[in-house]
C-alpha cells in the first residue's frame, strides 16, 4: 500500500479524536462542567478503528498495542450510554472481532511476523520502549475512566483521566517527534491544549 494512503488512513483517525475532544471540550465550555456526549465515544470507536490499521500498516507495536487496549472500553462506554444495542447485530460482531480478525490474518500470511512486531529497524529498542510507556500511561486513562464510569453506572471523565491524559499526550509528543511521525505530532498537539482546559474547568467545577 503506497506511503500517502497510509498517512490518509492515520490522519483520517486522528482527525475524529480531534473532533471528538473539540466536542466534548465545546459541550463542556458552554454547561461550564465536564460532560462527555454520546457522539463522544461513537467517534473514539471508529478513530481507533482506523488508527489500529494504521499502526498495523507502519510496522508500529507502539500505536496499535494502545488502540487495542482502548477499543473494548469505548464499546463499553457505548453500553453505559445506551447505544451500543442500536448498532445492527452484524456490525457490532465485526466491531468485536475486527482487531483479532486482522492480527490471526496477518500473522498467518507472513504479512506481519512476531520479528516485524517487536524488532521494526526504523525504531531502535530504547525508542519502541518510549513508545510502549507512553501508550500505555495513555491508555490508563481509559482504563481509569472506565472503573470510575462502572463504580457509579455511569460514562464520565474524572479528573484522573485528565491528567492521565496530559502526561500520555506529552510522552508521545516525544514520541512521534523524534520518530518523525507528522499523524501523531498533529493529533496529540491538539490534545494536549483540550487536556489543560479540562483540567481547568474541572477544578472550577470542583
Amino acid at each position: 500500500m503506497s506511503s500517502w494512503l497510509i498517512y490518509a488512513i492515520g490522519f483520517g483517525a486522528q482527525l475524529l479524536f480531534s473532533g471528538r475532544s473539540i466536542l466534548q471540550w465545546i459541550v463542556s465550555e458552554k454547561k461550564k462542567r465536564v460532560l462527555t456526549p454520546v457522539l463522544f465515544w461513537k467517534l473514539s470507536l471508529i478513530a481507533s478503528f482506523l488508527l489500529f490499521v494504521y499502526g498495523y500498516l507502519r510496522n508500529d507495536f507502539a500505536i496499535m498495542l494502545g488502540q487495542i487496549l482502548t477499543y473494548f472500553i469505548y464499546i463499553r462506554n457505548m453500553h453505559l450510554q445506551d447505544q451500543w444495542l442500536k448498532f445492527p447485530k452484524p456490525i457490532r460482531w465485526f466491531l468485536y472481532l475486527f482487531p483479532f480478525i486482522i492480527l490471526y490474518i496477518g500473522f498467518n500470511n507472513d504479512v506481519y511476523d512476531r520479528a516485524l512486531l517487536f524488532q521494526n529497524e526504523e525504531i531502535p529498542s530504547w525508542l519502541l520502549l518510549l513508545g510502549i510507556v507512553a501508550q500505555i500511561i495513555f491508555t490508563l486513562r481509559f482504563v481509569y475512566q472506565w472503573f470510575y464510569s462502572e463504580k457509579r453506572k455511569e460514562s464520565s471523565l474524572p479528573m484522573g483521566f485528565w491528567v492521565l491524559s496530559l502526561v500520555g499526550a506529552l510522552l508521545i509528543l516525544t514520541y512521534a517527534i523524534i520518530r518523525k511521525d507528522p499523524v501523531l505530532l498533529v493529533g496529540h498537539l491538539m490534545g494536549t491544549f483540550l487536556y489543560v482546559r479540562n483540567i481547568s474547568i474541572l477544578k472550577k467545577q470542583q
